[in-house]
Parts: C-alpha cells; sequence; structure tokens
C-alpha cells in the first residue's frame, strides 16, 4: 500500500491521547455521600503508580477511530502492475536538435550545449526513444531512433555523447526553419509503423539567435502532438560585432568602384560597445577607419585603401569581444574576356553594315568585357581551329561548313545574319537540307513583328508588358525562308505577315539562330531601338558566355569551377592574337588548397567544389589557369540578439522554454501523476472516512452505556 499525502499519518500520533486521558481519573470510581466540601481545597488529577487502564475496548475503539482518519487523510491506494502496452503508450520518442552554426563559437556557448544535451539524453528513461541531430544550413544525423533502440539502456548516453564529442562549432549559417521540419519529419517517420503513440517532443539546444532562418516555416503545417522545448543558451559576454563585405558597385571601368571597397558593419542588440575601426590585415590601428555602430544597427563604410605592397585580401574588425566574424576575405574580381567571333565581309568602320552596330552593342562592365572579333568568312575554319567562343555570327557565306558544325556540335551557338541568299544558303548546307534558298519578301510600306514567343528565354526579358511592346521596331526588308524544309525548326517570332522572323534548330550540344532579316539601318530599324543590346546580351547568355564567375561564396555554398581552371593547358597562340575563354577544352582533375593547408583533389569530370566549410581564401590549381575565390561566413550569424518566443510562435510552431531543471524531475512528475490517477481511481479513502464514523457511533454509545452503569450502581446503594 502508498500513500498519495503520507504526511497526514503523523496525525495517527494523536493515538496517544485516549490512552492518556484513561489512565487520568478525574474522579473517584464510586460515589460516597459526605458532607459540605466547600471549605477542602481541590487537588488536580495524577497519574500514579495505582492508575489501570479501564474499558478497554472504548480505548480501542476511540483508538482505531483516530486511526482510520489519518490514514483516510493520507489517501492510500494500492500499487497495480503497469501494462506494458499502456506504459509505451506513455513512452516518449525525443529528438534533439544541437545548434552547430558560426554563433555557437562565442565564448562557452559549445561546452554549455554539450552539458544540456546530455542532461536531456540522461532523463530520457529506458522505454523511451531519442535520436539527436546537429545543424547548421543543413541536418546532419548524430544518432538515429534505430540506433538508440539497437543499443543497450547502459550505452544509449554514452555512445551518444562520445560521436557529439568529435564535432565542434563550425563556420556555417543557422536555418532553424529546415532543422525544425527535419526533426518533425523524422518524429513522423518514426510513428509510421508505431502501434502506439506516445507524447513527441522536440528539444532545441541553441543560442537561437535573430539571424536565423525562419522563412520556411510560413507555409508549413505543424504536425499535432510536436512540442518544441527550448534549451536557449545564453554567450557569456554580449557584445558581437560582424563584418560583411557588399557586392561591387556595378559601374563601367574608371567609375564609382575606385571608392574602395564597401563593407557592412552590424552591432548586436545588446551590445555594450558602439566603437570600432575596419583595417587590413597586416596594417597598423592607425591606418584603420572609425565607425560608430549603435547596438541594433548597422553601418556601410567604405574600407581604407590598402597599402603599396599588401594584397588586400583580409579586413579585420576590432574593438568586439567575439572574433568569431570578424574577418573578411576578398579576392579581387578578375575581368572576364568574353568573345564573339563575327565572320563578314565589310570593314569595321562601314557604318552601313551589321559588324559596326555589333562592336558597339556590348559595353566593359566590371567582371566582364565583350569582344568582337570580326574575320573573313574564309578565315573560319583557321580561327575555329586555334581557339573556341562561346557565340559565332556570320552575316555571308561561309565555305567551310565542316568548321561550323564542329563548332555547334561542341556546344557552341550560331547565329545567321540572313542579309543575303548566301547565307541561307549556308544555314540549307549547315543542317543538310539542299536546295534551300530564301526569297526577298515583298514589303509594303514596313513590316513589323506579330507574334513573338515571350516564354523563349531570349525573350523572356522582354516578358514584362512594361517591355513587351516591339510595334515600334520596323522592318524594310526581309527574307522568306521555308521553314518545313528544316525539321525540327522552333519559330520564336514572326512578321505580321506570318513569315518567321527568328527560328531555332538544334545542331548536336549547340544550336543554331536563324534571323531572316539583318539588323543594318538598310534592312530595319533593329539597331536603332531599346531592344537591340537586351536582345543581343540575351543571346550571348543563353550560349554560355555571360555567365559570370564570382569569387566571392559563403560557407557551405557549392562552388562552380570556371571552365579555365579545369581545362587542360594548352599552347598559348601567337603574338597579338585575343585571349578567348575556351567552352569545349579537355576536363582535368584539378587541386584546391583550403585555408587550413588542405589540399583536396576534384576528380576529372567534376565542375564544382563542395568542401567549403572553413572560412578563408582557397586556390585551385592544376588547369589551364590557377583560380583563387574567398569564403566568408554569413553575415547573419553576426546578429545575436535572441529570437523573441513570439516569432516562432506566429510561425505555428508550439513551444516552450524550460528555464530550469532537475535531476530526474520529469521522471519523479509522471510517477506523482501516476499515483494521483491510481488513488482516484480507487478512493479508499472513502471507506476509511466510513469506518471511522462507524467506529465513533459504536464508541459513543458503549461510552453512554458505560457512563450510565455506576449511576445506576450508587442509586441503588
Amino acid at each position: 500500500m502508498s500513500f498519495l499525502t503520507p504526511l497526514f499519518l503523523i496525525g495517527t500520533l494523536a493515538v496517544a491521547l485516549p490512552v492518556l486521558f484513561h489512565l487520568i481519573r478525574r474522579t473517584t470510581r464510586e460515589r460516597m455521600p459526605f458532607s459540605s466540601l466547600m471549605f477542602l481545597q481541590a487537588s488536580p488529577p495524577r497519574v500514579t503508580r495505582r492508575s489501570r487502564l479501564e474499558n478497554l475496548l472504548l480505548l480501542a475503539l476511540r483508538c482505531l477511530a483516530l486511526c482510520l482518519l489519518g490514514l483516510g487523510f493520507a489517501r492510500p491506494f494500492f500499487q497495480t502492475p503497469v501494462d506494458p502496452a499502456a506504459q509505451n503508450e506513455q513512452a516518449r520518442k525525443v529528438v534533439v536538435l544541437l545548434d552547430s552554426s558560426a554563433s555557437m563559437r562565442r565564448e562557452g556557448l559549445w561546452t554549455a550545449a554539450l552539458a544540456r544535451v546530455e542532461a536531456v539524453l540522461r532523463d530520457v528513461r529506458p522505454e523511451e526513444t531519442a535520436a539527436v541531430f546537429a545543424f547548421d544550413r543543413d541536418l546532419r544525423a548524430v544518432l538515429q531512433f534505430d540506433d538508440w533502440t539497437r543499443l543497450g539502456a547502459g550505452a544509449r548516453v554514452e555512445e551518444t555523447l562520445s560521436r557529439l564529442r568529435s564535432l565542434s562549432a563550425g563556420w556555417a549559417a543557422t536555418r532553424l526553419d529546415q532543422a525544425l521540419i527535419g526533426a518533425a519529419e523524422a518524429l513522423e517517420d518514426a510513428d509510421k509503423n508505431a502501434k502506439l503513440r506516445g507524447p513527441r517532443q522536440i528539444v532545441l539546444v541553441s543560442d537561437l539567435q535573430e539571424g536565423a532562418t525562419t522563412e520556411a516555416l510560413q507555409g508549413y503545417e505543424w504536425p499535432k502532438g510536436i512540442e518544441v522545448v527550448l534549451e536557449t543558451l545564453k554567450a557569456k559576454r554580449p557584445t558581437n560585432a560582424g563584418l560583411q563585405l557588399l557586392p561591387e558597385l556595378e559601374a563601367t571601368a574608371g567609375g564609382a568602384a575606385d571608392a574602395g571597397t564597401r563593407v557592412r558593419v552590424f552591432n548586436a542588440g545588446e551590445s555594450k560597445r558602439e566603437q570600432f575601426r575596419v583595417r587590413w590585415d597586416g596594417q597598423p590601428e592607425t591606418a584603420a577607419v572609425e565607425i560608430y555602430v549603435p547596438p541594433g544597427q548597422s553601418r556601410v563604410v567604405f574600407a581604407p585603401k590598402p597599402a603599396d605592397g599588401s594584397a588586400g585580401e583580409q579586413l579585420v574588425l576590432t574593438g568586439d569581444e567575439e572574433d568569431f566574424d570578424n574577418r573578411a576575405f576578398l579576392v579581387p574580381t578578375r575581368i572576364e574576356q568574353v568573345p564573339v567571333l563575327y565572320l563578314g565581309s565589310e570593314a569595321d568602320s562601314d557604318t552601313t553594315q551589321p559588324l559596326y552596330f555589333l562592336k558597339r552593342a556590348f559595353q566593359q562592365t566590371l567582371k566582364q568585357v565583350v569582344q568582337v572579333v570580326p574575320r573573313k568568312p574564309a578565315d573560319a575554319a583557321a580561327l575555329l581551329a586555334a581557339t573556341n567562343a562561346p557565340l559565332l555570327i556570320f552575316a555571308d557565306a561561309v565555305p567551310d561548313i565542316a568548321a561550323l558544325r564542329r563548332f555547334a556540335e561542341g556546344g557552341g551557338m550560331l547565329l545567321a545574319v540572313v542579309k543575303n541568299a548566301g547565307v541561307a544558303e549556308t544555314v540549307g548546307q549547315l543542317v543538310g537540307v539542299e536546295n534551300f534558298a530564301a526569297t526577298e519578301a515583298t514589303v509594303k510600306d514596313y513590316a513589323m513583328l506579330g507574334r513573338i514567343d515571350l516564354q523563349h528565354p531570349l525573350f523572356a526579358p522582354f516578358a514584362d508588358p512594361r517591355f513587351s511592346d516591339f510595334t515600334k521596331i520596323h522592318f524594310w526588308k526581309h527574307r522568306r525562308l521555308p521553314v518545313d524544309k528544316l525539321p525540327g525548326a522552333r519559330v520564336i517570332a514572326e512578321f505580321d505577315s506570318g513569315d518567321p522572323a527568328l527560328l531555332q534548330l538544334a545542331i548536336g550540344r549547340g544550336s543554331l539562330l536563324v534571323l531572316a532579316c539583318g539588323w543594318h539601318p538598310a534592312d530595319s530599324q533593329l539597331a536603332l531601338s531599346s531592344k537591340f543590346v537586351p536582345l543581343l546580351y540575351s543571346i550571348l547568355e543563353a550560349s554560355g558566355g555571360l555567365k559570370a564567375q564570382t569569387a566571392q561564396y559563403l560557407v557551405g555554398d557549392r562552388v562552380e569551377l570556371p571552365a579555365s581552371a579545369l581545362a587542360a593547358a594548352t599552347p598559348s597562340g601567337p603574338p597579338g592574337a585575343p585571349s578567348i575563354r575556351t567552352n569545349a577544352s579537355v576536363s582535368v582533375g584539378v587541386n584546391v588548397r583550403r585555408p587550413d593547408g588542405a589540399i583536396l583533389n576534384v576528380p576529372v569530370g567534376t565542375n564544382h567544389f563542395t568542401q567549403s566549410d572553413l572560412p578563408g581564401i582557397y586556390a585551385v590549381t592544376g588547369g589551364a589557369k590557377p583560380w583563387r575565390f574567398a569564403v566568408n561566413v554569413a553575415a547573419t550569424e553576426s546578429r545575436t540578439t535572441p529570437l523573441p518566443l513570439e516569432d516562432l510562435e506566429r510561425l505555428g510552431v508550439p513551444v516552450k522554454q524550460l528555464l530550469t531543471r532537475t535531476p530526474r524531475a520529469e521522471e519523479a512528475k509522471r510517477r506523482q501523476l501516476v499515483s494521483a490517477e491510481l488513488e482516484n481511481r480507487q478512493k479508499l479513502w472513502r471507506w476509511l472516512i466510513v469506518l471511522a464514523l462507524v467506529v465513533l457511533l459504536a464508541e459513543s454509545w458503549l461510552a453512554g452505556r458505560t457512563a450510565r452503569t455506576p449511576v445506576a450502581a450508587a442509586g441503588a446503594g
């Protein structure tokens, strides 16, 4: 037998009172007639050796009544064997989410996080199951539910802690939304084959900084019955500021970019400092730029110019207490040469021909220089044999059809400007159609574009209604192409007469675009319209020539390696030859040197690098041209002010914060609830109270009978 409120058992000690009262005799047993006692002093009753217990049955009834009342108030119940099915029904499934993002590198946070995880795991009962995941921008399993079940009850916690000790806080950003969704889905998957579903809980061990992303939770329907318990960690030092590089200003060479490198400095809302400095690594503090940033705000400044001879690749922020985000790495952007080959017989300065307008359509930017390389049609074979380009435009008949076909089959894009019948014949020979000829269309006044496929990538930039009006472009002349002789041709644009204006055909891995007129003034107003330059850039982008290769990445990003870094080294061309980016070179295996000095190999056929898990400068070697790129900590990790719990609740996440933890507190609470349920079901106290009342009634009857007997005896005498 057990008791729900055992302290009331102390009340049974009152059983000594009836015994004491029976030992104290206030009156004599027999009554004797006597004269007046008014002149005598009464003496109090006392226990003497001659005192004896009398009326034992009456004493026993009084003691029994007190004992029954004490037992009743103690609320006794009988322990019953626990049904295994009911026990499993109440067994929890717990997922522990351990934050391993860059903000957890602050002093003391990672050690405190491991201690919290250990405390959570030791509170898991033997019949319960648990899983542990670590997360930053990705979710990684440390111990699955199956592993927990397979391990013995005594080895589960130690095995998990052993695996956790091999981890450390990384440098990546915090994808809190993906971590919570992944944990909820893991609990859902664990319950799919379970006959009974017990409580499900996600314990989040994190600093819960406001820079964590939560956008994915907006459209996610949180599963019912899954509760999130927050084990929020607090840093020892609240001040934290971070450094972020901003993109270069888009301007032509010699423009606003000469002002220097722009950086943004963040200051956390709980910071105690407001004055910071920005300088290049290796330079003294006197060369630093002073910046004032109030708590919870950010400021944008221009970094000082690097000293002469300095690489200028690492900016340092000073004046902050936490240094995990106080460095920004920069690789100067290398201007990429993008060649466009042009085969035509006209001169560069002829204002009446397409080449003149083509060379003036492309502008030099900070990242790319599009260079138009004109050649005579007879030089096509020699030019293409030495170099490759993403786009080749021909406006005259080309005698070497095989060279053009090899270019297209290798992945290049051809643009045929049909300004005469010879270009149409070249198109027919290129696609293998005999007797393919173009005829001059009859145009009254002018023609316009009637139908345009705005879903095609070439015209996708014009899909907005503000830019989709091509009716102001007049075409004086155009050629009529027999499209029915071109199998697989896709008409992208048509004239108002129904004749095709622009069509596309696939040739191997490349493609052929055919423009049924020229853009020079004798044929149309296309070169003089605002649509001409965007259309050319769209064609160049479709050819692969405008894949801007950035050199700035964040920790964990997939780095696309440029073709020049993956291509095999080839002998340089003749002096004075233009620098042309290849797109069909043979791929070779290259090596990537990480900031920690480790060298990793990128196998042949792979054009990307995924092990960018450290901030710093990476160097790619082994290809035709060495290449370097920088990896930085995400700026969101600098926003270390705690995330308000209301933000998660508004997203539908049921959260509660565990402020204190006592050993086995959850187990003691569970046992108390089970005991209360058993006692409430049995309700033995009611029978004890009823029995006590029966005993008190018997005691009253017996006491009255005992009191009347001596009086009756005295009257008889």
